[in-house]
């Protein structure tokens, strides 16, 4: 075991503070990860707070982790030392069910293990990137890019990869027009990506107060969803809406929005069950889903398609003495657009 330098969240609830950890020692198949920067996403605050139900503590949250590879196992093939890498949500899966097979280990229904908040197969609770260090199956580590630097990639862990997935899956490209609800953190690489991707982009945010932004990351519009001109303007447009959003919504209002065999996909989870009316998908063979993550080649994929089109998360690089302060700001929607925690100061 390595002790490492970490911060915790005692209990739910309680401020994140200073503490240490135990790693396990690098199997024939881990590596050893020096982690230089993760990224702060909503789950961590929702797991730390127990919003989505009862949680695992002490807690070291984190799951958009970005460094450089120190120590591998001996039966390693894909990593070596010095290697910049980075690790999603997830650290291990079941590897035999159909999905894990597939490529799809976010839907393993054997059970995977997430980064942290989680049990592993050893038995022992997963920690995660609010830390010094940390020890990874190398089938659950992807590679980040040489164009990518560490710091704009950590948030891509998380935040890029969930909505790349989707926007692949319902086929954002060329012809599309799509648009992301909420300006956050998830936002605003869903806005990157869809550009990237080719579709035509709108921004619906409660206020016009990040119009700027938006545009200049890549849309073509922008809309507050205060303004109830908004929803009358906008009825039946798009062909994909990405819900970032983790607030409950009027589901009926957005689905109006979409056009025949339009999709509304969430990314977003609010903690509380949301209302729906029926016709709302009836009425134009509509589609409400949602998605999770990537998986890991998916994950691979959308770091390499980022590195080729210059796309890194706008980030305000944060010390760890400054994450309680930023939970709440988060929380407040003070960020543009995602804090990530220069780990050399834990």
């Amino acid at each position: 075991m390595t002790t490492v330098a970490a911060y915790a969240a005692p209990s739910a609830k309680a401020p994140l503070e200073r503490t240490t950890i135990e790693r396990r020692e690098v199997r024939e198949f881990d590596v050893l990860i020096d982690i230089k920067f993760a990224g702060i996403c909503h789950s961590d605050i929702h797991q730390a707070r127990e919003g989505w139900g009862e949680a695992i503590f002490p807690m070291v949250p984190g799951h958009e982790i970005a460094g450089v590879v120190t120590e591998v196992g001996s039966g390693v093939t894909k990593f070596a030392v010095g290697d910049r890498v980075g690790v999603g949500c997830l650290v291990d899966s079941c590897r035999e069910c159909d999905n894990c097979k597939a490529g799809l280990e976010q839907y393993c229904t054997g059970g995977s293990v997430g980064t942290y908040n989680a049990i592993g197969k050893d038995g022992e609770p997963t920690y995660g990137g609010y830390a010094e260090k940390i020890v990874v199956d190398e089938n659950y580590v992807v590679r980040i890019p040489d164009g990518l630097a560490l710091d704009v990639a950590a948030p891509l862990l998380c935040a890029g990869i969930t909505t790349y997935s989707p926007l692949r899956h319902w086929n954002a490209g060329p012809g599309k027009k799509v648009a992301v609800l909420g300006m956050g953190g998830l936002g605003h690489m869903g806005v990157k990506i869809a550009h990237a991707l080719g579709a035509e982009v709108t921004v619906l945010s409660q206020s016009l107060r990040k119009k700027d932004d938006g545009l200049k990351l890549g849309a073509a519009h922008y809309y507050a969803t205060s303004d109830p001109k908004t929803f009358e303007e906008l009825a039946g447009t798009f062909d994909l809406i990405l819900s970032t959003v983790s607030a409950p919504l009027d589901l009926d209002a957005y689905l109006a929005l979409l056009r025949t065999d339009g999709a509304f996909v969430n990314v977003g989870a609010p903690e509380e069950p949301v209302a729906l009316n029926l016709f709302s998908v009836i009425g134009g063979r509509k589609t409400l889903a949602g998605s999770g993550i990537g998986g890991i080649q998916e994950t691979q994929e959308m770091l390499d398609f980022c590195a080729e089109h210059g796309l890194g998360a706008e980030i305000e690089l944060i010390s760890a003495s400054e994450i309680n302060e930023a939970y709440e700001r988060v929380l407040a929607s003070d960020v543009r657009y995602r804090f990530v925690i220069d780990t050399a100061t834990i």
